[in-house]
């Protein structure tokens, strides 16, 4: 089969031949129906021998995380799939029986370091290895052509929203910095879910039309020295029960943390590397709270996929075949997707 790969530590990722897999015992083999790409992708290709091997991760290994297709085998002992039926495969790593799986809390199982796409075989190919039917979600009613995305894209945005919905009322407010895949995302799960206000910002005009059309009530140009008073206008000097960082640079972090209001809740979700001053040094309101994470859990995910299902949300996507999957990465790199890229095999 054809797979787009890294085949060597910083070395970049291409499409090449690769076996196709067969599944062992309590295994399932699904042949990809289409695969979403991550920004997170963009950055596997720097990764040293030594960072790769230390948290575990095997080169060569195929890319793509949020897959879906429809299964074509499965190994001996599975009972609960058959062959032909449409599945999502669930994007995070976890083992499920350790204390943190056993409580729901798989996304932060720590076998998670390593998965499908990232230091694992994943769905950037015609064909991908489920471990366990645990890590499949049926698909009743979504063409698995273009759900992918809804595994971690969309799964990680709910995450962060489910986190901060005790927190909004229908006279609060709710801010998502970043309103590309993930952000666009989180304003369909707050319009959806939380009743608040929300008010989305980014530095594309576009992302911002875009947030409109899907439930956004105002929508601000970036982040700069007078964005958290702006947000205080909008709140009347209250500021933000929510804000959402999606981006994770210097300038959101500090912003996002400023437009905090009493009791409210910062959560860093993107990964640009930026810092943030001690919350007990001033820097937070009184009860506010900072929470940060990377993924989320299988119960994220069959909740997003039911949420689809019932067409609460939308999951807008452009669609490349696999040998157009750099055109595709090029312009997700770019900023000029409107929505995810999904390819398809």
């Amino acid at each position: 089969m054809r797979a787009y790969r890294i085949v060597g530590w910083r070395e970049p990722p291409r499409l090449v031949d690769a076996d196709v897999p067969e599944p062992g015992p309590g295994q399932v083999l699904v042949r990809v129906a289409g695969c979403g790409l991550c920004h997170s992708d963009l950055t596997m290709a720097g990764i040293s021998a030594e960072i790769g091997e230390a948290i575990g991760w095997r080169v060569p290994f195929t890319l793509g995380h949020e897959t879906a297709g429809r299964v074509a085998e499965v190994g001996a002992g599975v009972t609960a799939v058959r062959p032909g039926d449409p599945v999502a495969l669930v994007s995070p790593a976890s083992c499920g029986t350790c204390r943190l799986c056993a409580r729901g809390l798989d996304a932060s199982c720590p076998d998670g370091l390593a998965g499908r796409g990232y230091g694992r075989d994943g769905g950037l190919a015609e064909f991908v290895l489920a471990g366990s039917v645990r890590e499949l979600v049926p698909l009743r009613g979504l063409d698995p052509a273009t759900a992918g995305p809804l595994t971690d894209a969309g799964a990680t945005a709910y995450h962060a929203v489910r986190r901060v919905l005790p927190r909004l009322h229908p006279d609060g407010t709710a801010v998502v910095i970043g309103a590309g895949g993930l952000g666009a995302f989180a304003v369909q799960f707050l319009r959806a879910l939380g009743g608040a206000r929300v008010v989305a910002i980014d530095t594309n005009p576009a992302r911002l039309d875009h947030a409109r059309e899907l439930g956004a009530d105002d929508a601000l140009p970036g982040v700069d020295g007078g964005t958290a008073a702006r947000v205080a206008e909008l709140t009347g000097g209250r500021g933000a029960d929510a804000v959402l960082d999606f981006v994770g640079a210097d300038a959101t972090i500090a912003a996002g943390v400023a437009m905090v209001g009493p009791a409210g809740a910062f959560g860093l979700v993107g990964a640009a590397g930026g810092g943030l001053r001690a919350p007990w040094s001033g820097t937070l309101p009184r009860d506010g709270e900072v929470f940060a994470f990377q993924g989320s859990s299988i119960a994220d995910v069959r909740e997003v996929v039911a949420l689809a299902e019932r067409g609460a949300i939308r999951n807008d996507v452009e669609v490349f075949p696999l040998d157009r999957v750099e055109d595709a990465y090029a312009a997700l790199d770019k900023g000029s997707l409107r929505g995810r890229a999904v390819v398809r095999p």
